[in-house]
């Protein structure tokens, strides 16, 4: 916590093992925020098992949060599918808090998964952004992604359309 008169602490930090509770905090509170978030449901997230949030936080994708002093206030996360090419990567499950939103935490939550991309030997990261979320889109253009073109149905919301942006990264030299 910040001392008395002093602005808290922010930034950006990759996900640890050790790091598990707030992530499923940042989640939870993600799917009150935005119900479509993260490929589930609040119902069925607040029922996984502590086993459950720290098997996600050691196998699943690289994450980082964004933290507000002691208080996790956003999330991103870094996943190779495996039908990708191997220089490609997806941005997934990007969400800032509504009290975060416009302090540069998402800015700093982006640029955290793309250096680890480009430490990576990554040319390419993608994201899926849906169509409703223009604000999202905005920031995205913002940050150097571009449209491609790409629409398709979330798969768990056939409702709702993404669309595909990238950040081509400049190789070496």
């Amino acid at each position: 916590m910040a001392e008395p008169g002093l602005a808290p602490q922010r930034g950006v930090a990759r996900v640890d093992d050790a790091m598990w509770r707030a992530y499923r905090d940042v989640r939870l509170a993600a799917l009150i925020d935005s119900p479509r978030a993260f490929w589930t449901r609040y119902a069925e997230a607040a029922e996984r098992s502590d086993d459950d949030w720290r098997a996600m936080v050691a196998r699943g994708p690289a994450l980082w949060l964004a933290w507000d002093g002691d208080l996790p206030v956003g999330t991103v996360g870094l996943w190779h599918a495996d039908d990708q090419p191997a220089d490609e990567v997806y941005l997934v499950g990007m969400w800032v808090a509504s009290t975060a939103r416009g302090s540069g935490a998402a800015r700093e939550l982006v640029d955290a998964a793309v250096a680890e991309a480009r430490s990576e030997g990554r040319r390419r990261v993608a994201l899926d952004v849906a169509r409703e979320n223009p604000r999202a889109r905005r920031f995205y253009l913002r940050c150097g992604f571009v449209p491609t073109g790409r629409t398709g149905a979330m798969p768990w919301d056939p409702t709702c359309v993404e669309e595909r942006m990238v950040l081509d990264l400049p190789g070496p030299g």
